[in-house]
């Protein structure tokens, strides 16, 4: 393989590895500077006025999009402009909190392939949050324990962007200005990682690139048994219009491969530790033996 003896600026990876810096990224952390998107599903109820009586009112409207930024303020919005630059898939599972464990989220690694079809490595130090591999033919069949299992853990379509908020307001339901914000959002209701994939797969059809086009998006109202209501997106794509892309869309661009990166190696890091921990001493001992025995250059020559 020949060595680079130029300098690139604009080929950073290549650049990186031959200067050896390729793996000196920060990576044990799993925090996001990133907003969060998501839709809320209930009422904000406030304080108001209503002939000289204060009453408690609904501020801000169930089914309304919430973007809550890190260390920030919440702001919310019935109606968004997505401009989608790229999206992975995972599997997600909540653990309900148990004696002095709280709650929590068991969380895979991030891929591109959208049907899921190889083994992803969790925080949990196991694979796809605890699903079997393998196509599951008689799904009924199964212990109960097993199905209760395999309906807690969601296929994830997680979607970074950048987002407008459309009339946005703060939790107490005033008006306020915010500028448009990259996002990053995940998608784990069925309905609603449908209804999003009906948009990229009409791109792809049309060899659309996502980060030259706008998703309009606001939302439906849907019951379940019991009365009580959730809301799944309503997207309507506008291929129309070509967005430019700009070196600020260059530059967030990287900024996002690098967040799914930072990501994906947190998670590694975390099943690293927690493989480990299930392992028996014994275990250990036999991985070290393996790993530390040194080939002689001679012997190998």
């Amino acid at each position: 393989m020949s060595q680079l003896t130029t300098i690139d600026t604009n080929n950073y990876a290549a650049m990186a590895e031959a200067m050896g810096i390729a793996n000196e990224k920060q990576t044990g952390s799993s925090s996001s500077s990133l907003a969060r998107l998501r839709i809320h599903h209930s009422p904000i109820m406030g304080p108001a006025e209503v002939n000289g009586k204060k009453v408690n009112v609904e501020v801000v409207e169930a089914g309304t999009y919430k973007m809550e930024i890190p260390d920030g303020p919440t702001y919310y919005a019935s109606e968004i402009k997505l401009r989608p630059f790229l999206q992975r898939f995972m599997y997600k599972r909540f653990v309900q909190a148990s004696g002095k464990s709280p709650n929590r989220y068991i969380k895979s690694l991030m891929t591109t392939d959208a049907k899921l079809q190889s083994d992803l490595k969790d925080n949990d130090g196991g694979f796809n949050c605890g699903k079997p591999a393998g196509y599951i033919k008689d799904f009924k069949a199964l212990p109960e324990k097993m199905q209760e299992l395999l309906k807690s853990i969601k296929r994830v379509r997680v979607v970074l962007g950048t987002v407008e908020l459309v009339n946005p307001t703060d939790d107490k339901g005033n008006a306020v200005e915010v500028p448009d914000t990259p996002v990053v959002w995940e998608i784990d209701n069925r309905d609603a990682f449908a209804e999003l994939g009906k948009s990229f797969a009409t791109l792809a059809k049309m060899s659309l690139l996502p980060i030259n086009h706008i998703i309009h998006l606001k939302s439906d109202e849907r019951k379940i048994p019991t009365g009580a209501s959730y809301y799944v997106p309503l997207a309507s794509l506008d291929t129309t219009a070509m967005l430019d892309i700009m070196k600020e869309q260059h530059d967030l661009f990287a900024d996002f491969v690098s967040w799914v990166d930072n990501y994906n190696s947190y998670i590694l890091n975390s099943w690293s530790e927690k493989a480990t921990e299930r392992m028996s001493d014994d275990d250990v001992d036999v991985v070290d033996g393996i790993v530390d025995i040194e080939i002689d250059e001679e012997d190998a020559a």
